[in-house]
């Protein structure tokens, strides 16, 4: 059965917060602080009105905001979209052990808690985004084991998921067998032979920001790195409900000026498989995230919402 995310490997407190600003960032220190989220990885808090901190909230997570300071301001001037690319990176202090970051404050609501924007509005702007973001990256660019490699490696993993989630799966009137019969046929999809491109890696509903009925930011590039752009392109069947919808959104996609062609397309269908699996097994504790990737598994599969 779904379990949840990871607990924190410590607590982070107001206090705490003030007087690591204090040290490294004094210039904000005595602003009102006010929690905003906690994901697997790190803690989000808002600093005054312009400004948030990112701090991991457990071991595993740390490497991960070092990633964001090293690499999203150098691509941030090239997205047609606004991200948190730090402006100050702070280090270990005050019984805090990890580094830490401050970022600008995007004012928006995540997609998945926001009005439908227009299909081609949508469409329009994430895949100029990703075709800003999806160039070449360099080989010293951040290695993730989870995000961008080859579907073979996760043929198993993904394989006990669908068989943790079964009780979830009827709860849906979703089958296993057609599911497990899907992954089976996507992962013998020819692997990405091209150069390895940058990638979000963790791109979903909760991590596009809204304000007045269009895109304005993209959030939590924890997951940074590169490979196959596909693991990004599995968002269209998590924000779009219908064939004609991500048909629009294949066409208009473009990686390195070409085209996505049917192997990239039906291994993006493949990554988006995996995201909802892995969400459902770790979201009993989180409503959005669950519906989100009910919705998405559905989209997968092909079965027809009600509207």
């Amino acid at each position: 059965m779904p379990a949840t995310k990871p607990p924190a490997d410590l607590k982070i407190s107001h206090d705490l917060i003030d007087s690591l600003l204090k040290e490294f960032v004094p210039e904000l220190a005595g602003l009102p602080i006010e929690f905003v989220a906690a994901g697997w990885d790190n803690e989000v808090h808002r600093i005054g009105t312009d400004h948030a901190v990112r701090l991991p909230r457990r071991k595993e997570g740390a490497p991960l905001v070092e990633h964001e300071q090293r690499w999203l301001p150098e691509l941030a001037d090239e997205l047609p979209l606004a991200v948190p690319a730090p402006t100050h990176a702070g280090r270990p202090a005050f019984g805090f052990p990890w580094h830490w970051s401050v970022v600008p404050w995007i004012e928006g609501v995540p997609l998945a808690h926001s009005p439908t924007i227009a299909a081609e509005l949508l469409i329009e702007q994430l895949t100029g985004f990703l075709g800003a973001l999806h160039k070449p990256a360099p080989a010293i660019a951040p290695v993730n084991l989870y995000r961008g490699g080859p579907l073979v490696d996760r043929v198993q993993i993904v394989d006990d998921r669908i068989d943790a989630i079964e009780p979830l799966l009827y709860e849906l009137d979703l089958e296993l067998s057609p599911i497990k019969s899907l992954w089976a046929e996507l992962v013998e999809t020819p692997a990405w032979g091209d150069e390895p491109t940058w990638l979000h890696g963790d791109l979903h509903p909760m991590n596009l920001l809204v304000r007045g009925g269009r895109l304005v930011g993209v959030i939590d590039f924890g997951d940074i790195t590169s490979g196959d752009p596909a693991t990004d392109l599995a968002i269209a069947w998590m924000v779009l409900d219908n064939d004609e919808h991500r048909n629009s959104f294949r066409q208009r996609s473009a990686i390195n000026g070409r085209s996505i062609d049917v192997h990239t397309w039906k291994r993006a269908r493949a990554w988006a498989l995996s995201h909802a699996t892995a969400i459902l097994e770790s979201s009993s504790d989180d409503p959005s995230m669950r519906r989100m990737a009910e919705t998405t598994l559905k989209n997968v599969v092909g079965v027809k919402r009600d509207r």
